[in-house]
């Protein structure tokens, strides 16, 4: 903790649910003359730590060349893979065939996710989200975006 005559600053590791500003305005009641958070700097989540981000001065030095396929500087070299930033949702490799029918906005048979009503896909420069329709493994599209 550093303090000064009016500001006290203090470095927390908090787990989800943690109201730092709430914590910022209780210890200000205890001081006496009050309190408020004027800055906030989350340096992790999970396990994923603020050393390992991107500025937005290198997000913006994405470029994309006139035949639009081909990255000067790849997203995929920034972005992590949807698996890692939510591991604890359902995550099925589609087989080609079923990648074909999904890249076209075709129903597919998904027995992995008979027990979720909704599923994305992302591949390539495609995303795509499937509703379950009727029976259980049966999913069709509500959007399919193509890059």
């Amino acid at each position: 903790m550093i303090a000064t005559a009016s500001a006290v600053g203090f470095a927390c590791l908090g787990q989800f649910g943690t109201y730092l500003r709430s914590l910022a305005h209780d210890l200000g009641k205890k001081l006496g003359p009050g309190g408020h958070l004027a800055a906030l700097k989350r340096t992790a989540v999970r396990e994923f730590v603020i050393e390992e981000a991107h500025s937005l001065m290198e997000l913006e030095q994405i470029r994309v060349t006139s035949d639009n396929r081909y990255y000067v500087n790849s997203p995929d070299d920034l972005f992590l893979h949807p698996r890692l930033i939510l591991p604890e949702f359902p995550a099925v490799t589609a087989s080609p065939e079923a990648a074909a029918r999904i890249s076209h906005g075709s129903a597919v048979n998904l027995p992995e996710f008979s027990r979720h009503p909704l599923c994305a896909f992302r591949w390539t420069e495609t995303v795509a989200c499937y509703r379950q329709k009727g029976r259980r493994n049966l999913f069709q599209p509500k959007v399919v975006l193509q890059g």
